[in-house]
């Protein structure tokens, strides 16, 4: 809604222009070194929410000469340090990353005039406010501070009163407007839980449908979610706290680019998260409470466009629905039971009749995730199981797992010692499984003297006798080690 440019033109209005810094020295590097030190400092609660308001100062600041840096978790240090030793002027970064350099004097933040945060509210309920207030110790007493929340908390008050002088407290919303924004139209249908993908199914091949954006409560779910939509033909992503950071900014990009149509998520997308033309959101779990709900759906609906918000509540959410639809007005305690055969739904979503369960091959024009590229090098995030896997990666042997050498055999399994036999070369691509061994053939004579054991029970539990044999007749019954059980039963 703007909101980055509404904080970001005064904050780069009030950067000492690169003419008027002082120059460098030949009596040493202090006047340089102050040239390097960051002016301004923007604190956002997610790392895809750094990444979108750096890009978006870089782009306003791009002929000022500004030098804006990303500084967050889930990517390695060495970069981010280069960038600082290089010297900025804007950074932003999230509370951990940021408090974890300025402890490590890393990031000096002695002169910073102009302070941002964003999303407050956001960042109280992650548990980030300690750090956020001990940054905000580390910063000169007189300085400018901007502080953007969407709810107003008992905490985010007293933090404005403790760190803020004589704040000014705006409201950007008209006397009597509600939470939700008009053009936004919101459907709420009770679904079944083993009905919910078909139904979601059908509700994506809508007709006029756009960009759609899918919410989830759990990591678990987002990632089924995403995978059955893939395997019935869609062009999807998912978004996800176990996913790596690479793969996370490469399903952003995919969606912001059109290369793919549904993005599912858990909630760390439903804020600041601005991606243009977004039509439809869907709440495939209901909301936790009427905040996050009002957050997920305000991805729809922005700039004077209209959107749709599908919510679809379960039996066991209809408590919870109904406390966030007395709370916010709307009017929908009861949503109308609803399955992916039922009438209504085609009519209210205008989804032709004619469609199944899955995308027609005709239909499938998006060219997919695997056309953005994936950056996971100094990757830190998610498992590296996860990174190796990952269709799009362009640098799949960065995370190739290490191969562990095999030991030469000294000894046979009775002790003796394999006098004079070369223990052979391990090459770390030739490991067969024993199955596969043994079925090869018969096995060469073992040394002499060699004590070969023998199975003391057969596969049904019985006890076999004798105890290990020599090793002239093992080969033999090897071949046929199974005839006595067959004879036995």
């Amino acid at each position: 809604m703007g909101k980055t440019l509404g904080f970001g033109i005064p904050l780069l209005q009030r950067l000492v222009p690169p003419a008027e810094r002082p120059a460098a020295t030949a009596e040493g590097e202090a006047a340089d070194r102050s040239r390097d030190i960051p002016q301004a400092l923007v604190v956002v609660p997610t790392r895809e929410l750094c990444v979108q308001v750096a890009t978006d100062l870089s782009d306003a600041g791009r002929h000022l000469g500004v030098r804006v840096a990303a500084i967050y978790g889930g990517r390695a240090y060495e970069p981010q340090l280069a960038a600082l030793r290089r010297g900025v002027d804007v950074v932003v970064g999230t509370p951990g990353r940021l408090l974890d350099l300025a402890e490590q004097r890393h990031l000096a933040l002695g002169r910073v005039r102009t302070l941002v945060l964003d999303e407050a509210d956001e960042m109280l309920d992650l548990g980030f406010l300690p750090d956020v207030e001990r940054i905000m110790r580390m910063l000169p007493a007189e300085r400018h501070t901007m502080l953007f929340s969407a709810t107003m908390p008992g905490p985010i008050i007293a933090l404005s009163r403790a760190f803020l002088t004589r704040p000014t407290h705006i409201r950007a919303e008209e006397s009597g407007q509600g939470s939700i924004h008009e053009l936004t139209r919101q459907l709420v249908y009770r679904a079944h839980a083993m009905d919910k993908l078909e139904l979601l199914s059908r509700m994506l091949q809508a007709d006029g449908r756009g960009l759609t954006m899918i919410f989830a409560r759990t990591k678990r779910t987002v990632q089924r979610v995403a995978d059955d939509l893939a395997e019935r033909g869609f062009a999807v992503a998912a978004v996800h706290g176990d996913l790596g950071q690479g793969a996370r900014e490469q399903a952003l990009r995919a969606f912001r680019s059109g290369k793919i149509d549904v993005l599912v998520a858990t909630d760390v997308a439903a804020r600041g998260i601005d991606v243009t033309d977004v039509t439809h959101v869907v709440n495939y779990q209901c909301p936790e409470d009427e905040k996050t709900y009002i957050h997920r759906i305000g991805r729809t609906g922005r700039a004077g466009k209209e959107g749709v918000a599908v919510t679809l509540v379960d039996w066991d959410e209809m408590a919870r629905w109904k406390m966030i639809s007395d709370e916010l007005g709307l009017g929908m305690p009861e949503p109308a039971e609803t399955y992916s055969t039922s009438d209504h739904l085609y009519g209210d979503l205008d989804i032709p009749t004619t469609v199944s369960g899955r995308l027609p091959l005709a239909r499938r024009t998006r060219a997919g995730l695997d056309a953005e590229y994936v950056d996971i090098q100094g990757d830190v995030g998610g498992s590296r199981r996860d990174r190796g896997r990952h269709r799009g990666a362009r640098h799949a042997d960065d995370v190739a797992t290490p191969v562990r050498k095999r030991r030469a055999r000294t000894r046979s399994r009775g002790g003796v010692p394999l006098a004079g036999r070369e223990a052979p070369q391990a090459d770390p691509g030739d490991a067969a499984p024993v199955e596969a061994t043994a079925s090869a053939g018969p096995a060469a004579p073992p040394a002499d003297g060699e004590v070969v054991r023998r199975r003391r029970r057969r596969r049904s539990g019985g006890a076999r006798s004798g105890g290990a044999d020599t090793a002239p007749d093992a080969p033999a019954r090897a071949a046929g080690d199974s005839a006595p059980d067959a004879a036995a039963s």
